[in-house]
């Protein structure tokens, strides 16, 4: 994974697929391409991926049924739903199955790599945050047992 995060790209349209990987591996970032759900499941099972971008329509399932199907491979993953059929409707599903952005077809690049930008330094803060967490436990933890350590070790030697 670069360090700048890797990103799959999922679209049933070629040209789209394409422009979009080449505006975001233009701006540094590792992408991957799939173009329908099941692909995008495959290709998440065994990758890791910071965020993806998904397409309403989607030959094989809706873009929102696919957000249910990574959020159970890859809870962490940023999701950003792509359209060209903007809607009340699907824009409410999207929220309600936890998406993290939704833009409008024909994106603007500038726009796109902003909001990618800024989804992508929040997910490493939090993953930063929750890594000094863990080492603050196991610290803690530490300290605990090498107390009731010590302590059982005074007891042993006060009664023996």
């Amino acid at each position: 994974m670069s360090e700048t995060g890797k990103i799959l790209v999922i679209d049933d349209d070629e040209s789209i697929r394409r422009t979009v990987s080449l505006t975001l591996e233009h701006a540094g970032y590792s992408v991957d391409s799939a173009g329908n759900g099941e692909e995008a499941i495959e290709k998440v099972k065994v990758n890791f991926y910071n965020l993806a971008l998904i397409d309403v329509r989607l030959p094989d399932m809706e873009g929102t049924e696919l957000l249910t199907a990574l959020e159970d491979t890859t809870p962490r993953m940023v999701k950003i739903i792509l359209t060209g059929y903007p809607g009340l409707q699907n824009a409410v599903t999207a929220i309600n199955k936890g998406v993290d952005g939704y833009l409008i077809k024909p994106v603007n690049p500038k726009e796109l790599v902003a909001l990618i930008n800024e989804h992508l330094l929040k997910q490493k803060r939090e993953r930063v945050y929750g890594e000094e967490r863990v080492a603050q436990f196991i610290e803690t933890r530490f300290k605990q047992l090498e107390t009731k350590k010590l302590a059982t070790t005074k007891l042993k030697t006060a009664g023996g």
